[in-house]
């Protein structure tokens, strides 16, 4: 059975994974975020199955807008969130795939950090990881 996603629907899951890269990396202020995005970018376009495909496609992730860590996480966390949850009544098996994709390109992105992660950003993975398991 073929899965047909709205453009609204894949949207939603791009702005959900991309926005988690992009919230770990802006909480990453002193260390270095540029790589931190860089890595987990390149770890979603890594996906496979329908999540693959979705944030293969080259169409736009979302304008997130926000010049905080509070203003990006108040529009990444509920769509992290919405992405699950949609992925759950139309694609099931693909629940799981989304999500382990996700903390998969948020862990390629801590990876490339010189130190080991602080307690801001491990608060900051825990905080897309109960987003994720809110669905």
């Amino acid at each position: 059975m073929s899965v047909i996603l709205s453009d609204q629907d894949k949207l939603t899951l791009r702005t959900a994974a991309y926005g988690a890269v992009t919230l770990l990396a802006t909480a990453d202020a002193g260390g270095s975020p540029g790589k931190v995005a860089a890595q987990g970018s390149i770890a979603l376009n890594a996906a496979t199955g329908l999540v693959g495909h979705v944030l293969a496609e080259k169409a736009s992730a979302g304008h997130l807008t926000g010049k905080s860590t509070a203003e990006l996480a108040d529009q990444v966390l509920p769509a992290l969130t919405d992405a699950v949850q949609l992925l759950k009544k139309q694609a099931p098996d693909e629940a799981a795939n989304f999500r382990s994709t996700v903390l998969a390109a948020l862990e390629t992105g801590l990876q490339a950090r010189k130190n080991t992660p602080g307690p801001t950003l491990t608060t900051i993975v825990d905080k897309i990881t109960q987003a994720l398991d809110a669905a």
